[in-house]
């Protein structure tokens, strides 16, 4: 029953945020009528937002509310501007159950829990500079880290009614979900949110299972998933170049034992995720496991709880900064569109397929959209059309389903710019690969020469740029040299070998792109995907005019790499790669100087940080980075300097 569910269950969530345009995302119980209205010194607006709302049934209970208002009256800048988004009661007339009456519930009353101390309203401000910006990656809810999105929240808090001191936006560069490392209790929770919201079902083809709703009652839903996920049975010199003639799933995570399968089970994720909500409409009761299964199980339910505990600081923040967007493979699953053999085994398989198409129409709705609504209409009008044609019971029709799937795998426009100053450039580096045709178990450059070249225009004649890369453009090359050699043995699934070096035609193309004369003087490059933070400065060597870049990655939000691990990489990197190194000849950025900035209160020479956190990266007028901070979710915040502290 839907009687005792609350009308708002995630959001509002701010996403692009202009003078003359806001987008909002929401998810209802029920499809709602909403009007905004915004105040601040010498500005009152009121907007009926029927015109401008996207309503999108996900379940029977469950609606999708994208909010796209243009705004004829520009917004003013630098300015804190209070927003009410209200929402009509009971459109019936009369007074609901409750004795409540049908007029407009204002978020005075049902989002208080969204507002800073004193404040009545949450607030935005539109900065007329993306000079001061936050960003991460890298969230897995059972991870044993603090969340470094509560610690943004903390951090906001402090500072909220300081228009000057706001970031401009929220840059979230990827693994926003873990759709393929899902622990036991947040599974659970998942099926009892699917059951308390009646999400939608769906057919299933490729696999015995018939259906979601059947997949939910295996014994194997929990901790043995990977068990159902489809194996290569039928090319033997595929599996033998791939697999090194181990039948494996085709799915290559290491952590596949609960990996999300279904579009319900992913959009219940990104609401559990998101919203403290969904988590007090359910009860979860533990599985049937095994007695090892069970111990796993309790030891993830710790971490979990910690992580729902933080879910009030994350809606707020969401509620009061404009938050961008873009996927790294963990949103989808590990090592996405690796290589062409990966890419060959997933999508000729229909269950593999439709796993990864069921991320893909998560992600438009979820994350993509607010990021773009232009540039993925049509992407969303298919996504429309497959959810209308839910039958009366809740059941999606396949044969749609599968069209769009097609569609979305087809599509790419996931990448998008802002014409801020500076320009702000999110690159997709997923979904249009520069394949390895000739060695098909290689790594796949990042983008390929078409999407590398629409980037180049992006950039001709910007002073400066920010661009967000989910994997570093320049990381760490003793890393980056283990993945070559387990590429050059054909094992490049065993390391993760993704960087933008990895493939030479995609790192020369884009080393190309950074030093070419009418390209930016000044490069900002955010990334997150490494699970530890560094920054570096790029010159090019003997170039009296060279451009100046920075490598800024912060990573993860809630994800740290192994401490011992990442200690003797750094060390390593130091000793082999030092300035007079004839090892630097070796590799593709020989023509570069890349000079590290260290981390305070690091060990001597330390150069990666390893602590879950988000970053934080103020700008001069100029475009080039003043103030680099890595702001600890364990409240513990380090600044990185050009010298040794």
């Amino acid at each position: 029953m839907s009687d005792d569910l609350p009308d708002i269950l995630a959001g509002p969530m701010l996403r692009r945020a202009m003078p003359q345009r806001l987008v909002m995302w929401l998810i209802a119980s029920r499809p709602i009528e909403l009007q905004l209205t915004l105040s601040a010194d010498d500005l009152s607006q009121h907007h009926d937002l029927e015109s401008a709302t996207t309503r999108l049934a996900v379940g029977h209970h469950a609606h999708l509310h994208l909010i796209d208002l243009p705004l004829g009256d520009a917004l003013p800048r630098d300015v804190r501007i209070a927003y009410d988004l209200a929402y009509r009661v009971n459109a019936a007339g009369g007074v609901n159950e409750e004795g409540k009456g049908t007029g407009w519930c204002s978020m005075r009353d049902w989002g208080e829990a969204l507002c800073y101390d004193g404040e009545p309203l949450p607030t935005l401000v539109l900065r007329s500079r993306y000079d001061n910006l936050l960003h991460g990656s890298c969230r897995k809810p059972h991870h044993a880290s603090p969340d470094g999105l509560v610690r943004a929240d903390r951090w906001l808090s402090e500072r909220h009614a300081d228009s000057a001191a706001r970031p401009a936006a929220l840059l979230m560069t990827g693994d926003q979900i873990y759709a393929d490392d899902v622990a036991g209790p947040m599974l659970a929770a998942i099926h009892a949110l699917i059951a308390r919201l009646g999400l939608y079902d769906e057919c299933l083809e490729g696999t015995e299972i018939a259906s979601g709703s059947e997949l939910y009652a295996r014994d194997e839903t929990y901790y043995h998933r990977d068990d159902l996920l489809p194996a290569i049975r039928s090319t033997e010199a595929l599996r033998e170049k791939f697999f090194g003639g181990v039948r494996k799933p085709i799915f290559t995570t290491a952590s596949a034992e609960n990996h999300l399968i279904t579009f319900a089970e992913l959009l219940a994720m990104y609401l559990l995720v998101w919203s403290p909500t969904p988590w007090r409409l359910i009860e979860v009761e533990i599985p049937q496991l095994a007695a090892e299964e069970q111990d796993r199980y309790r030891a993830e339910q710790r971490h979990i709880d910690a992580f729902v505990a933080g879910l009030p600081n994350v809606a707020r923040l969401f509620a009061h900064l404009p938050t961008l967007m873009i996927f790294d493979d963990h949103d989808v699953t590990d090592d996405w569109n690796l290589s062409a053999a990966w890419e060959a085994a997933v999508y000729e398989h229909p269950f593999s397929r439709r796993i990864v198409g069921n991320a893909l129409i998560a992600y438009l709705l979820c994350q993509g959209w607010g990021n773009d609504p232009d540039g993925l209409a049509e992407p969303l009008a298919a996504s429309r059309e497959w959810l209308d044609s839910a039958s009366h019971d809740g059941r999606l029709d396949c044969e749609t389903h599968n069209r769009l799937v097609t569609h979305l795998l087809g599509f790419t426009g996931w990448g998008y710019t802002l014409d801020s100053t500076p320009r702000l450039v999110v690159l997709d580096t997923r979904t249009r690969r520069w394949r390895s045709e000739r060695r098909r178990h290689h790594p796949s450059g990042l983008m390929d020469w078409e999407a590398l070249s629409e980037f180049q225009q992006e950039l001709l004649e910007e002073p400066s740029v920010i661009i967000v890369s989910p994997a570093p453009i320049f990381g760490v090359k003793l890393i980056e040299g283990i993945q070559r050699v387990f590429t050059w043995f054909g094992k490049p699934l065993l390391v993760d070998a993704e960087n933008w070096m990895a493939h030479p035609g995609a790192a020369h193309t884009m080393l190309n792109i950074l030093r070419h004369s009418r390209t930016p003087q000044r490069y900002v490059i955010l990334s997150g995907d490494v699970h530890y933070s560094f920054v570096y400065a790029i010159t090019i060597r003997q170039h009296r005019n060279s451009p100046r870049m920075w490598q800024i990655t912060s990573s993860g939000l809630k994800n740290t790499f192994p401490d011992t691990l990442l200690d003797w990489f750094d060390r390593l990197n130091r000793w082999l790669y030092a300035p007079w190194s004839p090892l630097n000849w070796l590799t593709k950025r020989r023509r570069m100087a890349v000079d590290p900035y260290y981390p305070e209160r690091a060990s001597k020479g330390e150069r990666l940080w390893n602590r879950a956190g988000i970053g934080q990266v103020l700008l001069d007028d100029q475009g080039a980075p003043r103030e680099v901070t890595q702001l600890g979710a364990d409240d513990c915040d380090t600044r990185f300097s050009e010298s040794r502290s």
